[in-house]
């Protein structure tokens, strides 16, 4: 079975092109035949989600809100912390992806986990704001990437805490101290993405770190499943809104 699922996703990834003309209708035609083997697949490919995710501190009674949240997998990395939060909103917009969440969150009987299907740049959670906002792979599926992070810093209160873990490249000339990609790595991987539009930027990094304070920042390499000789870049960020 987890291999047949693991064909199903790559014909989607190597021979199918979403089609729609909306974000939402475009992600829900990508996703739709494989969320079953989301979680299996990508947890092969979407490297340090749940590293990024237990960095966290967990805010005791107070609100998460994931953005991107897919199937829902990052409020298990949480662990029995979970119960300590006052309510972890899971936002996506794709139905099949929260499909597979709700179905988890009734599987595990969280009461305080609430799968949402919304707009990743719009969502306000009923509380106002938030203390923790993270992105776990998901800023490269969102096009508005840059409304989505002034987003998250206006839902976070002060001294609220922000988590990405995403596909990057790095900038021709980056700041110092930081990854230089060739051009070969540059090229290769924002082509390979943008045909199931994700969309890798040099740009992400620096505007988060112009938005938050740095807490801590890790650029590393990654496996891509099926490919052994294969190693995708992506970064992991813990910042903070400014007291």
């Amino acid at each position: 079975m987890a291999v047949v699922n693991d064909l199903k996703t790559l014909w989607h990834l190597v021979a199918r092109r979403a089609r729609g003309t909306t974000h939402q209708e475009r992600l829900e035609n990508f996703y739709s035949g494989q969320a079953n083997g989301y979680d299996d697949f990508r947890r092969r490919m979407l490297h340090s989600r749940q590293e990024m995710i237990q960095s966290i501190p967990v805010p005791v009674g107070g609100i998460w809100v994931d953005l991107g949240a897919g199937t829902g997998e990052n409020a298990e990395h949480i662990g029995p912390n979970l119960s300590q939060i006052s309510t972890m909103y899971l936002v996506d917009l794709s139905t099949s992806l929260l499909k597979q969440a709700g179905d988890r969150v009734a599987a595990r009987g969280w009461t305080n986990v609430v799968p949402v299907c919304h707009d990743a740049t719009t969502f306000i959670p009923q509380e106002g704001q938030a203390d923790v906002v993270t992105f776990s792979y998901s800023l490269t599926m969102i096009p508005d990437w840059f409304r989505a992070i002034d987003h998250a810093w206006t839902l976070l209160k002060p001294g609220g805490t922000l988590g990405v873990v995403d596909f990057f490249v790095s900038r021709k000339h980056p700041d110092l101290n930081r990854t230089k990609h060739p051009w070969s790595t540059r090229t290769f991987w924002p082509t390979w993405f943008g045909s199931d539009n994700v969309f890798l930027s040099p740009d992400h990094l620096p505007y988060l770190q112009n938005k938050f304070e740095t807490i801590r920042l890790e650029e590393r390499m990654g496996k891509i499943p099926y490919l052994p000789l294969i190693r995708a870049p992506h970064y992991l960020f813990i910042g903070q809104k400014p007291l």
